[in-house]
């Protein structure tokens, strides 16, 4: 249970609060890990107002994330909230913390690259997040998820998602 926080707790609080929400599709990264998680305000009457970015446009994950954030706002006393959807900027994967992109390959999903800026850049490989092996090649560009192509390591034959620097 989250013990309720006094109003006049700070809006960074309440952020780490907030930041702590998992990703519906990927439960081993946060909102904060992936950069979704934009903005949290608290107005001087306690109504707390937070922004997220969705990953893309149509991401159906959206829904859960907003109502999971109600829900622990909710319980630790702030049962005023507005969730909005900020799409400009459009996410990108630059906003991924590092800890995001080392809990990704953890999990067995290859992190994305360096996005690209001005210059076309060809990616050689994508090292598999299982055994690290860069012999690996796309099987398909969509994965679980829009987000991620699906690859396939020729070293451990094994199939793995790769999150797509966007």
């Amino acid at each position: 249970m989250v013990k309720a926080m006094a109003r006049s707790e700070p809006a960074d609080r309440l952020r780490e609060l907030v930041a702590q929400v998992p990703d519906p599709e990927i439960p081993v990264l946060t909102i904060a890990d992936l950069g979704v998680l934009r903005r949290v305000e608290v107005s001087d009457d306690g109504r707390v107002e937070v922004e997220i970015t969705p990953t893309y446009s149509g991401c159906p994950a959206m829904d859960t994330i907003r109502a999971d954030i109600v829900d622990r706002l909710a319980a630790a006393g702030y049962p005023d909230v507005e969730v909005r959807v900020v799409l400009s900027p459009a996410w990108t994967t630059d906003w991924m913390t590092e800890e995001g992109k080392h809990k990704l390959r953890e999990y067995g999903i290859a992190p994305p690259g360096p996005r690209p800026s001005g210059r076309v850049m060809v990616r050689l490989s994508v090292k598999c997040p299982r055994c690290g092996s860069p012999d690996t090649r796309e099987a398909s560009r969509f994965g679980s998820t829009a987000c991620k192509a699906l690859y396939a390591c020729d070293s451990c034959l094994e199939p793995f998602d790769h999150f797509k620097a966007i």
